[in-house]
């Protein structure tokens, strides 16, 4: 047995490197594949569409928030891969009553750098995920140009009826940080307000982002928006791209460079 350590400073006993393992968070089931797990995973949720043929193929337990312990069960996993803001805190609670767990906590660039790390570690892919972390340690200097003194006043939202935005101490707070978008809403008292479409108007941002994710917003979303903020720029966007804090996050800044040179 060896020990491990997660991001919310727990120990976790394990065989190490596990054989069987579950991922309930779909940012890391992506991540897993791209470290070469694909022999080990064998169960994910109905929301990890990324890889596509691990989608169709992978044992499914459910959803980031309503995971099926019988199918868990059947699975006979090693290791859960968890996440304290995705999944349910009583959901997680009884899986660590039956199973080996480690839960993840992300809130900014550094603390999902060393998540990659430790997740090497634990299924010994230490190798793919040094160089993945590299990879994405000089995608992020490309954005070291932008003058954050300058920051564009900004909304991100990221539901409808009821309208919810990211707010302080969050992923996507970080990464329009890193943008040079000041988020207007990053000194709520909830990491993820809710808010009226007429506040929306009163705090007068000059950028909307309407994110791919969890609500899918759409073109027809634009028009409604403009109607409360008329002189705001307004713009559909890749949700996973702000907020998967896996793999994906390699991609992340070129697109966050095409966004601003679209503005």
């Amino acid at each position: 047995m060896v020990n491990f350590r997660d991001q919310l400073g727990r120990t976790i006993h394990i065989d190490s490197p596990p054989r069987r393992i579950i991922s309930v968070v779909p940012s890391q089931t992506e991540l897993l594949y791209d470290l070469g797990a694909d022999a080990e995973v064998v169960g994910i949720t109905k929301f990890c569409i990324h890889p596509e043929h691990w989608f169709r193929n992978k044992g499914r337990v459910g959803g980031t928030k309503k995971i099926d312990f019988e199918k868990v069960r059947s699975l006979e996993p090693d290791l859960i891969i968890c996440n304290k803001e995705e999944n349910e805190r009583e959901q997680i609670e009884k899986l660590m009553e039956l199973y080996p767990v480690w839960v993840s906590d992300i809130k900014n660039l550094e603390d999902a750098v060393q998540m990659i790390i430790s997740l090497g570690d634990l299924i010994d892919k230490k190798e793919k995920a040094g160089k993945l972390v590299e990879k994405i340690g000089q995608e992020f200097k490309k954005l070291e140009f932008i003058k954050t003194n300058q920051a564009v006043r900004t909304a991100y939202l990221i539901w409808n009826n009821p309208i919810m935005c990211a707010g302080t101490d969050t992923f996507i707070d970080e990464m329009l940080g890193l943008c040079g978008f000041q988020n207007i809403f990053s000194g709520s008292d909830s990491r993820y307000p809710e808010i009226a479409i007429e506040e929306l108007g009163r705090q007068n941002p000059s950028l909307i982002l309407l994110s791919s994710e969890p609500f899918p917003f759409r073109e027809k979303h634009i028009r409604e928006f403009r109607q409360a903020c008329p002189k705001a720029i307004i713009k559909l966007v890749d949700g996973e791209l702000f907020s998967w804090y896996g793999s994906r996050l390699q991609y992340a800044p070129e697109y966050f460079l095409n966004l601003i040179k679209s503005l």
